[in-house]
């Protein structure tokens, strides 16, 4: 619940907007980032550590409360019990283990409840996805890595935010950031469990992550309630904040970064998406996806209308992350180091890489370009720590079922996410076959036929993408299978079939030679 508007004006300034008030309170809590990131960097430049971590935890307080009212304790109590997990139990196996077993019973037990309410899950877990106003993420149930399992207990705590405050709509309320809050406490844990490990028996990048000290309960706190991050993300890992703790982050050790213009470039960038976005959506809803008037239109308009919803409904999104992606570029925890050239790279916090997302005809390129701090995090601490399966596929599937259950317990979520597995399987197939194939590599290096090819693979990127966000963004199974049902389920029958007919058209025109080759 928001603290009360009336005083602020916020209300009144919302309803001329056309926006909500918690919506409204949203963009003005990440663009109030930029003041606090000027004032550490004109103010706390290298003072005591101390200092900042009391300043960062006061600004995202004040953010959380701002929001939410006195719901901001979910947060502040997580971050408690989190620091306690860390002084009390350590890095030992027992205490991996005792958490784990306490959660998990709490885990089942909400998930059972859920399951029973589901018609979609009479058969099969619950699952969901991730949302720009959603109040509904969280981590993933029945963890058997020793890394991951001490932190069960903001999954879980997590899932029931989800459970209890659940709605058939977008909601901006505590659980939203609390989500982002929960994989930041996950990768601590990991990331000092690790540090407890003899580094020869770590991966170059665990090695990099990995916390030696014992970090105090002032910054364990200022860590989680970073303004720059604290709504909608982006993650980092602990030792980066603590090198932006002792002024490390920057292009000239001893100086204030130069980040001025590229922080102001992402900031332009996301407030040009956010008037797209606002334009936009005075035409395009999710609304009209479920009306009488979209199901009485002839089915190329319903497959068109999907096509351009899904470009624009994902706008608000990149807006929300490539504004705080300036903020923290501006104060620094942006610094990834510098380039072969010696030119300074601020890319550690970006979620976005915004021309292959406008450009790109494939899904993976989508994927690889959107969501990319989040997607970086699922790779390092669940994917990587899946090797032990020894299948590829299987921890992927894994993973993106982690996501699903992360993003919350309605089961458009895990629909989406089952989708884009299937149409990443077959795209990667389909790529090997034009490439393998020699008619069809001969033809599709024509060179007059490119832009051709291009505008008819962007039109299906578009089209499918927007059908895998269709459960994605109505959540309930009432809403997205009206849908579905409206275009006969094309989605999923188009790419059902192609997953089990593409083999058979691989042996026909891929030579032998070329299939000996690659099996070599």
């Amino acid at each position: 619940m928001a603290v009360a508007g009336s005083g602020w004006g916020l209300a009144q300034l919302a309803e001329a907007l056309g926006s909500s008030e918690q919506a409204l309170r949203l963009i003005v809590s990440i663009l109030m980032g930029y003041p606090f990131a000027l004032f550490q960097r004109y103010f706390l430049f290298q003072k005591e550590t101390y200092l900042i971590h009391l300043y960062n935890v006061f600004t995202g307080l004040s953010i959380a409360y701002f929001n939410f009212g006195m719901q901001f304790f979910h947060s502040l109590l997580c971050v408690l019990i989190q620091f306690l997990i860390l002084r009390l139990m350590g890095r030992t196996i027992t205490a991996v283990f005792t958490t784990f077993f306490f959660q998990m019973v709490k885990l089942s037990f909400l998930l059972h409840r859920f399951v029973e309410r589901s018609p979609l899950f009479s058969f099969a877990l619950p699952s969901s996805n991730c949302g720009w106003k959603s109040g509904h993420r969280s981590k993933p149930a029945g963890r058997i890595s020793l890394n991951n399992t001490n932190n069960d207990f903001f999954q879980t705590y997590l899932m029931a935010g989800y459970y209890f405050t659940a709605t058939e709509h977008y909601d901006i309320k505590w659980t939203m950031p609390h989500c982002v809050l929960t994989l930041k406490l996950i990768g601590l844990a990991i990331d000092y469990y690790d540090g407890g490990k003899d580094p020869e028996f770590l991966t170059p990048e665990q090695r990099r992550f990995a916390v030696r000290g014992v970090p105090t309960l002032l910054e364990v706190s200022g860590f989680s309630y970073f303004y720059g991050a604290f709504m909608v993300g982006p993650q980092f890992s602990m030792t980066d904040y603590q090198k932006l703790a002792r002024c490390e982050m920057t292009d000239v050790q001893g100086q204030r970064p130069n980040s001025f213009v590229p922080a102001l470039k992402r900031l332009s960038l996301g407030l040009l998406f956010l008037v797209t976005y606002t334009l936009s959506s005075l035409y395009v809803s999710d609304e009209y996806l479920i009306s009488d008037d979209y199901m009485e239109k002839p089915f190329w308009f319903r497959c068109g209308y999907i096509l351009i919803w899904g470009k624009i409904i994902l706008y608000k999104y990149v807006t929300c992350w490539l504004v705080t992606e300036g903020v923290c570029i501006l104060v620094g925890l942006g610094y990834n180091g510098k380039d072969q050239s010696g030119k300074p790279l601020w890319d550690a916090c970006a979620n976005m890489k915004v021309w292959l997302y406008e450009t790109t005809p494939l899904f993976t390129g989508t994927i690889a370009s959107f969501n990319i701090n989040t997607n970086a995090w699922v790779a390092r601490y669940i994917f990587k720590r899946l090797k032990f399966l020894g299948n590829k596929l299987l921890s992927q599937a894994l993973a993106l079922f982690f996501l699903a259950i992360w993003h919350g317990l309605h089961s458009g979520y895990l629909v989406c996410f089952q989708m884009e597995l299937l149409i990443v399987i077959v795209e990667r197939q389909v790529i090997n076959l034009v490439r393998d194939s020699p008619p069809l590599s001969t033809l599709a290096s024509i060179t007059a036929l490119r832009p051709i090819f291009y505008i008819l693979q962007q039109a299906n990127h578009w089209m499918f993408m927007g059908y895998s966000l269709v459960p994605f963004c109505l959540f309930t199974w009432d809403k997205w299978m009206k849908v579905y049902r409206s275009i006969y389920f094309f989605g999923h029958v188009l790419f059902l079939t192609l997953l089990l007919v593409l083999p058979y058209i691989r042996r026909l025109i891929v030579p032998r030679k070329e299939k000996l080759k690659k099996a070599e």
